[in-house]
């Protein structure tokens, strides 16, 4: 078999693996989300909502080392040079270490300020906030602590760990709702120890799986002045990117806060519970091919580097299509059967931001791309200028009186131009072939889209009855959108291949049986 086919099977064999893993996170969060919700009340789950935001505002420096952790991990092992992969990873994990005590610092002094002094947090809460704050800023430090090993892991493309830790999450999870129901405690602050101590039994199981399985993440005290030299200046200029991200995304969760309170915050972080588990799907997919493209740059297989770009790209939109279709048409029903409670907004906030995300999908193996070359300057001084707009413009329109959803329009007109932006520096910086990834990708996926529209639309409008109307456009929606996507999408060779997976799959079964 050929290294590119066994590369193919790689892929498969992990996506399906972080599908199982995704399926049962999203399940368990769904299901989790809806109690904590209804046993904490509207007004603490989104003092929780926006408190975690805080924090995450430190996550710019956590994102921009992440990416060049991921990278040189990817790279080295690509080339099959371990001993460097294991200083990457040692001089990771040092760096990390210094992080967790400037995050530290950071948070007791500018977070704690930002709590006591900008939001918007009820007087009898405040004290709840406080310790919610101390809480969520140990979990961040737990999370930090784990990115080097949760980077190997991908790196070496062990996608069945992630399936099966989740498994641990999971149980961790229904313990804390559980005990939540319980406890005669102040639910909130119980609510956000209980979830401090998730984060660290986790890190606990990467380290032991890790130190188990690669040799690479053998912890030794050095400090390698070149290696962090190169992986410093790689996140360096990652942070203009974390930075903007981090302000179009906690920031306009706070700018929420501030001109509309928690209440609101409870139905944008209701609507970022479901967006973030139908992308998790996505990430997941997305997640098995991402060493690959890194490796075959690193190999300098141009073909397969551009190839592996345009399927991740293709296919990604089409996955998310046929999640997001359904749930944009029936997302009242399933907010009123999934919540007791449903907080005003939430179902507008969640069709924009199901809609912000089919877009992002796209861009996504754009930016790996740009990531696996190593030279990212003014790539990303390019997007950040993009990205970090989404801010002032939203507070600026915020300020005028528009509508609070209005923060969620800005955003997605932004990355829509942003991705305009980043195809045309590719192009011209990397001898990407634009044209071609817009016939082969770009032009399938409008199609797809055109085609699809018409019908949950022509259903919703004539068909009346909540369950009628629920189950009908849902069910409907979902089969025409796959064949939309297999007859439209596909050209011949991938109809091929989706034809020859699903006999191999049902002859699987057959034997079995």
């Amino acid at each position: 078999m050929s290294e590119i086919s066994l590369s193919n099977k790689r892929i498969a064999k992990n996506t399906l693996f972080l599908y199982m893993r995704m399926l049962v996170m999203m399940l368990t969060a769904l299901f989790t989300s809806r109690i904590v919700l209804d046993v904490l009340g509207t007004a603490d789950y989104g003092l929780n909502n926006v408190i975690g935001g805080v924090v995450v505002l430190f996550s710019f420096l956590n994102s921009a080392l992440l990416s060049a952790t991921q990278r040189f991990l990817n790279f080295h092992l690509g080339r099959k040079d371990y001993k460097q992969a294991n200083v990457v990873f040692c001089m990771s994990l040092n760096t990390y270490m210094l992080l967790s005590i400037l995050v530290v610092i950071l948070g007791e002094t500018i977070g704690l300020w930002i709590v006591n002094t900008q939001l918007n947090i009820p007087l009898e809460r405040m004290y709840a906030a406080q310790w919610v704050y101390q809480f969520t800023l140990v979990q961040f430090v737990f999370n930090l602590l784990r990115v080097p090993y949760n980077a190997s892991v991908i790196a070496y493309e062990q996608m069945n760990f992630f399936a099966y830790i989740s498994l641990v999450e999971v149980i961790a999870k229904l313990l804390v709702v559980y005990l939540l129901y319980i406890t005669t405690f102040d639910k909130l602050i119980f609510y956000s120890f209980l979830y401090t101590l998730v984060p660290l039994v986790v890190t606990f199981v990467y380290k032991l799986y890790c130190n188990r399985h690669f040799d690479t993440t053998k912890y030794k005290t050095f400090w390698d002045k070149v290696a962090f030299k190169e992986m410093f200046k790689f996140s360096g200029w990652s942070l203009f990117g974390s930075l903007a991200n981090l302000f179009a995304q906690q920031g306009l969760n706070i700018l929420i806060n501030i001109f509309y309170g928690v209440t609101v915050n409870a139905a944008a972080g209701i609507a970022s519970q479901i967006s973030s588990n139908v992308y998790g799907f996505i990430s997941n997919f997305q997640t098995a091919f991402q060493p690959q493209i890194v490796k075959t740059y690193a190999a300098k297989e141009v073909k397969r580097f551009h190839k592996l770009i345009f399927q991740t790209s293709k296919f990604s939109y089409f996955m998310v299509i046929v999640l997001v279709l359904p749930i944009l048409f029936t997302i009242d029903g399933i907010l009123e059967i999934w919540l007791t409670n449903v907080p005003e907004y939430t179902a507008i906030f969640c069709r924009l931001i199901l809609i912000f995300l089919s877009i992002e999908t796209i861009m996504a193996p754009l930016w790996m791309s740009v990531q696996a070359t190593g030279k990212i300057r003014n790539y990303q001084m390019l997007m950040a200028s993009f990205i970090f707009m989404n801010f002032p413009i939203a507070y600026i329109l915020l300020k005028m009186g528009l509508p609070v959803y209005t923060v969620w329009v800005v955003r997605i007109v932004v990355n829509m131009a942003t991705m305009v932006a980043r195809c045309i520096y590719m192009k011209k910086n990397m001898g990407f072939p634009l044209l071609l990834y817009v016939y082969e990708v770009i032009v399938p996926i409008l199609l797809v889209t055109i085609v699809a529209l018409p019908i949950p639309i022509i259903l919703n409008y004539f068909i009346s009855g909540f369950w009628a109307n629920l189950i009908l456009v849902w069910s409907v929606t979902l089969v025409t959108t796959i064949l939309d996507v297999y007859f439209v999408g596909m050209n011949a060779h991938e109809k091929e291949m989706a034809r020859s997976m699903i006999l191999n799959k049902i002859m699987v079964l057959k034997s079995k049986f």
